[in-house]
């Protein structure tokens, strides 16, 4: 006697297919949740005190980096500028735009503008930028086209596998100290070589493994190693 339908063993099987389908379409679809600008905010502009246009001072004006960001080069923070740097064009020029109202009165009453952190790395992950600017790793490369944002916003996920990327081959992004700041360096091709130390580069990778051996950057096993970050 036939218990259960000659379709059952079909169906059971479909069904286990299914689920397992379904398992791992919810993981991917999990996967995609975390890396998407919901979590991350890459490409995303945050609301600030004051609109503030890097692509305005830095594209239109050519105001260098380190005028701001006076630290980058020898702390683990790049430095966020006081309202008196503000202030040493701004007691010139746009004397009475409204939007800067906020600037002129945080330079009256001394009290700190409060600006939105817009690459906010976790507090378990420890990042030094005067080692990265100091290895030949350009700002451009990690905070992309800043002189093109009219309103800054983060543009990578700033997740462990992007930072992961550069780490187990930096050969592929590094570029002469002299370049770091500069916002529209170009990679070495057949068109447009590099020079440096005397020797012309017409590839990345040839250039890249001896800015590696020139800067004394540590061996791959080091620089991914967790407690480099995780510490």
């Amino acid at each position: 006697m036939q218990i259960y339908h000659r379709r059952a063993n079909a169906i059971s099987r479909v069904s286990i297919y299914g689920f397992v389908f379904l398992v791992a379409a919810l993981l991917w679809a999990c996967l995609e949740w975390q890396r998407s600008p919901y979590v991350t905010y890459a490409h995303i502009a945050r609301p600030q005190p004051v609109p503030f246009s890097h692509q305005h001072h830095v594209a239109g004006l050519g105001i260098d980096c380190r005028y701001c960001h006076t630290s980058v080069e020898t702390s683990s923070f790049a430095g966020i500028p006081p309202t008196a740097t503000c202030m040493n064009c701004h007691r010139q020029i746009w004397t009475g735009a409204p939007m800067l109202e906020p600037v002129r009165e945080s330079y009256s009453t001394g009290k700190s503008l409060v600006w939105n952190r817009v690459n906010d790395l976790p507090d378990f992950v420890y990042f030094n930028h005067s080692i990265h600017i100091n290895k030949g790793v350009g700002c451009n490369t990690c905070h992309g086209p800043v002189d093109r944002m009219p309103l800054m916003y983060n543009y990578a996920s700033l997740q462990m596998e992007w930072c992961l990327d550069c780490h187990r081959a930096p050969e592929k992004y590094l570029r002469p100290r002299d370049q770091v700041f500069n916002m529209r360096y170009e990679q070495p091709s057949g068109f447009k070589p590099v020079t440096f130390d005397g020797k012309e580069y017409t590839a990345q990778l040839a250039l890249g493994k001896d800015l590696v051996q020139k800067y004394k950057l540590r061996t791959v096993t080091d620089i991914t190693s967790c407690s480099t970050c995780h510490r």
